[in-house]
């Protein structure tokens, strides 16, 4: 699958890269002024731009943004919003919001892996209202409905 880049910003943008031959997402890395860190205080969030805007060539695919695993466990950064989804019709720049849930503060300068990027097909949903639905042995049981074990 091909995915046009472009670079919108001079402030250290690049190109997304696999970090390895098995990877399943790209690292996105933040754009920023040299020499002008944003650091998040604990409890607190950013939105961290990447300098990069995407035009997938189909909009039957959806890029979705993560959380990098080693800042989220080591650290306590996370994405603000869970997950971040990019529309395949989307051309603005890609931003990262960024949330420090860690005890410490958080300093992202210019060029640091802050996000991960995977692409996943995207099925479309055709809504019809119905009177009924069918039953199921769990119904409408939820919130912990199944129990712990």
């Amino acid at each position: 699958m091909k995915i046009p880049v472009k670079i919108l910003l001079s402030r250290g943008a690049v190109v997304p890269t696999y970090a390895t031959d098995g990877s399943a997402a790209v690292d996105l890395r933040a754009a920023l002024p040299e020499n002008e860190p944003v650091t998040i205080a604990p409890g607190c969030r950013a939105l961290i731009p990447t300098g990069i805007a995407i035009a997938p060539e189909s909009r039957e695919v959806v890029a979705i943004l993560a959380a990098r695993s080693g800042l989220a466990i080591k650290k306590g950064i996370r994405l603000s919003n869970g997950i971040g989804v990019i529309d395949a019709d989307y051309r603005g720049e890609i931003c990262v919001g960024l949330h420090n849930t860690g005890t410490e503060p958080f300093e992202v300068n210019r060029g640091d892996r802050i996000a991960q990027m995977m692409f996943m097909p995207v099925m479309s949903a055709d809504f019809i209202v119905s009177e009924t639905l069918d039953e199921t042995a769990r119904g409408a049981g939820g919130f912990g409905s199944t129990g712990v074990k």
